[in-house]
């Protein structure tokens, strides 16, 4: 892949994000690539012009994100029908997504600028609400989440698979994930690690009234439908951790595996289990042998 435009983006909110968007962005002109800014990322360094998101997507080869999955998750928005790469820097402690630590940052776009790096096609989900207030489609890359609304009210689910019953949870709440999700909130709630080269669909309720009721993984091509017979209004639906909805009683919830992918760059240095054994804090015991 021969790599002429790059963009820029960084969360803002970051510590040193801009002393850092500002020493790559001259690392990266003084080796003769244009390089562009988006819109908030410009702003934060005061003398730059920025584009906003899908332009920004459709005048580059590559794109490096400074910040946390968070950034990563937002940027993914932006990538959606081009499939534009994706380097991930990391500004903070965790990150299952930005692989690139600070202290290896040069040496590893030193590599990856000269086409030597390799990409994952991270799967998508695409949720469809249909609600009172009329119907809403966005794709998603870690997961889609109905929580309560109210402290003390759990939130019952009626759930469908490939249209046929499957359980009404009667939970906190639910997450409806993908492999790359996994490590996310579902994670946090018990669910299992799927490694994100895998195609499937994981669905983990949220501390559910029937102890019975634990995490399944699903084929990727499942239709997952999710009726709200929450009695009040008091169900929260998230996309990614970006946008959010509240749910009524009979609105309803559909997720498919997506048409659309997310392209992530690889670290050159490490693979996906040393960076669970870093992120988790595995550790190691005696001396590894390849098995």
């Amino acid at each position: 892949m021969d790599i002429k435009a790059v963009g820029i983006i960084a969360n803002v909110k970051k510590e040193k994000s801009r002393e850092y968007t500002l020493s790559l962005l001259d690392w990266l002109r003084q080796r003769g690539l244009e390089v562009f800014l988006e819109k908030g990322t410009a702003a934060m360094i005061g003398n730059e012009r920025g584009l906003e998101g899908k332009e920004l997507v459709a005048a580059v080869d590559l794109l490096i994100v400074f910040g946390g999955d968070g950034t990563i998750l937002r940027t993914a928005r932006f990538t959606l029908g081009y499939g534009t790469p994706i380097v991930g820097i990391n500004l903070g402690d965790f990150g299952y997504m930005t692989e690139i630590n600070l202290n290896e940052m040069y040496s590893a776009l030193k590599t990856i600028l000269q086409g030597d790096f390799k990409t994952e096609k991270r799967m998508m989900l695409d949720a469809f609400l249909n609600s009172q207030e009329g119907g809403e489609m966005q794709s998603v890359l870690n997961d889609v989440v109905i929580n309560r609304a109210h402290l003390s009210r759990m939130v019952e689910l009626e759930t469908y698979l490939d249209g046929r019953y499957l359980i009404t949870y009667k939970a906190d709440g639910l997450i409806i994930s993908t492999p790359t999700g996994s490590t996310a909130y579902s994670l946090s709630a018990g669910g299992p690690i799927v490694f994100p080269e895998q195609a499937a669909i994981i669905i983990n309720p949220i501390c559910p009234h029937t102890l019975t009721n634990r995490p399944i993984i699903l084929p990727a091509d499942a239709l997952i439908k999710v009726i709200v017979r929450t009695k009040e209004q008091g169900a929260m639906l998230t996309l990614d951790g970006q946008t959010s909805f509240i749910l009524k009683p009979g609105d309803t919830l559909t997720v498919r595996k997506s048409t659309h992918v997310t392209t992530l760059v690889s670290s050159p240095h490490r693979d996906y289990m040393e960076i669970l054994r870093t992120k988790l804090g595995w550790g190691r015991i005696g001396s590894p042998q390849e098995g």
